[in-house]
């Protein structure tokens, strides 16, 4: 333990909140009783994924609310996330940090156009902290078909942080980078760059409730959602004047005092962002169910509405996507978002017809169509059934599994097992996720930066497609 009047360096860190504002308040209190610790210095720090646009406060404010709350809590600087990368275009990434007072730090995302970061990010950043010198590196999953798409190049970030390293290791005294790369990455990391002294992670929502410790490298998360706070102290060593750490440990989120100033911004952003979401985009006449164990109005729409988009033969979705019916009448922003929250993108595929045949088989079981799913964008429960557009099942729901299809058709004509499709689906089953069989597809091109929820808006308001939408996909013989 430190000497009483030596200063020591607190570091202190959240990771993937996803938006959860319920706990923003309770944690910008803890930190400030962490700032008032004597002869401490303090570092606090984000890891990514701070913003999610499932959550309305996000959606309505397009990451302003987060923006915000980052202020007030006082974050001396944080990395991006996919979910800020991804699912937000660089227009609005630029606009949403433009108000940002802290450094946005990530080394291995750069302008296609420049081979450059943008303005308002940084590939490092030093930062002195009474008697401490820290280098600051930051890093993100580099998703590179999806990150091309809105005009980024995302570099390997073990390159890229080795290089950062090597130019920061002789101007600084503790070298930590920012990763949102997850932990097996971590892992490697602190196994081929032994110089890093911390690394703080995220992005796999792993939680460590002390630090991992690797050669001389310490590795350290903070589990999702705001449950836990990170912490990590640092004196200097008397001997060697180098720092150590001499605690290191996460702190739950329990209810307690609030920031008055953060929740009083939460309040105010959640009154912005619902008046943005009201605004009417369309309006229906009929009412539009949605069913995880068999067909439905709604299930039908998402498919005519990504295959009419992805201009494709035929459109598999999942009904999980979608969260309630859509009742007739005045239809808002908000009422397709609260409806269909998953930050999803269309994609397309060549996939084979035995590979379609299989996932309609798959699609039959009723423990899939229960299946929880978590992650890979998807903010919904279950999995749910297999919505079409543009092909016709016949099926015996009691015959044996993997034999119930009778019969199956594209645009009226038998579906060729050998035969190739392009097919019209999500970008999260390319992941091998839920119906993992249509990972297999061919071809595969993502569609960014529209979400599903963005085409829904656009079936409903085209002529006719609500009424298409009840013609029945599936007969039971």
């Amino acid at each position: 333990m430190p000497d009483k009047d030596e200063v020591t360096l607190t570091i202190a860190y959240t990771n993937d909140l996803h938006s959860h504002f319920g706990a923003m308040g309770r944690i910008a209190a803890m930190i400030d009783d962490l700032r008032s610790e004597p002869n401490s210095e303090m570092l606090l720090l984000d890891i990514g994924d701070h913003m999610d646009r499932a959550a309305p406060e996000t959606e309505g404010t397009m990451g302003q609310a987060n923006v915000d709350i980052l202020n007030l809590t006082g974050y001396d600087a944080i990395t991006i996330g996919n979910n800020e990368g991804l699912t937000f275009t660089p227009e609005l990434l630029t606009e949403t940090y433009a108000r940002l007072r802290c450094p946005v730090i990530c080394n291995n995302i750069v302008e296609q156009r420049t081979g450059q970061p943008p303005g308002w990010m940084r590939r490092h950043h030093i930062v002195q902290r009474g008697p401490f010198t820290i280098g600051l590196i930051g890093a993100t999953a580099a998703f590179s078909n999806f990150y091309s798409l809105l005009s980024w190049d995302a570099l390997d970030p073990l390159e890229t942080i080795q290089y950062d390293v090597e130019q920061l290791r002789p101007r600084v005294d503790l070298i930590i980078v920012m990763s949102h790369l997850g932990i097996l990455l971590d892992r490697q990391l602190a196994e081929t760059i032994p110089d890093i002294d911390l690394i703080i992670g995220g992005h796999t929502h792993h939680l460590l409730e002390e630090p991992l410790i690797i050669g001389k490298t310490a590795i350290t998360a903070a589990g999702k959602f705001g449950n836990y706070v990170g912490l990590i102290k640092y004196r200097k060593n008397p001997l060697s004047g180098l720092p150590e750490i001499y605690d290191g440990k996460v702190l739950q989120v329990e209810p307690g005092v609030e920031s008055e100033g953060v929740l009083s911004s939460i309040d105010i952003y959640r009154k912005k962002a619902k008046a943005r979401l009201d605004r009417t985009v369309t309006t229906t006449d009929r009412k539009l169910l949605i069913s995880y164990h068999s067909e439905s109005s709604f299930g039908n729409l998402l498919a005519q509405a990504v295959r009419r988009f992805t201009n494709s033969e035929l459109a598999i979705v999942n009904s999980g996507q979608l969260l309630s019916d859509l009742p007739a009448g005045d239809i808002s922003e908000g009422m397709l978002h609260e409806r269909c929250p998953s930050p999803i993108n269309p994609c397309t595929m060549i996939l084979k017809g035995e590979d379609i045949l299989y996932t309609l088989e798959q699609s039959l079981l009723p423990e899939m169509m229960d299946k929880t799913i978590f992650g890979y964008g998807f903010r919904g429960k279950v999995l749910g059934g297999i919505c079409l557009d543009g092909m016709e099942v016949e099926y015996d729901p009691y015959a044996a599994p993997y034999r119930r299809v009778t019969k199956a058709s594209v645009a009226g004509i038998p579906l060729n097992p050998s035969a190739t499709y392009k097919v019209g689906t999500l970008d999260m089953f390319t992941f091998g996720v839920g119906y993992e069989q249509l990972q297999h597809g061919s071809e595969q091109k993502f569609m960014l930066p529209l979400f599903i929820r963005d085409l829904l808006r656009l079936e409903l308001q085209t002529a006719g497609a609500v009424d298409s939408c009840f013609f029945a996909r599936w007969k039971q013989v």
